[in-house]
């Protein structure tokens, strides 16, 4: 199992000019599929993830593309 997360925030044309952030997570093929939904579960229950893409390959292995929001958190109080 391997997560990569994507540093890059990408606009697209389907995303309204949102900007996302993006978590990678490659399961290789002999990985139990219960041990996978349980831990995408969890990404997107405490991480606020949300599951945007799945692919499954030839050999097995699955793919999986989870984004969320960039907050962008504005200044409220001014510096004295």
């Amino acid at each position: 199992m391997r997560e990569q997360f994507l540093n890059v925030t990408a606009v697209r044309q389907r995303d309204f000019n949102r900007q996302y952030e993006y978590l990678v997570v490659t399961i290789n093929a002999g990985e139990p599929v219960p041990a996978t939904r349980k831990l995408i579960a969890e990404h997107t229950e405490y991480g606020k993830w949300e599951l945007e893409r799945s692919c499954i390959y030839n050999s097995g292995s699955r793919r999986y593309w989870l984004r969320r929001k960039v907050l962008r958190v504005e200044r409220t109080l001014d510096a004295e």
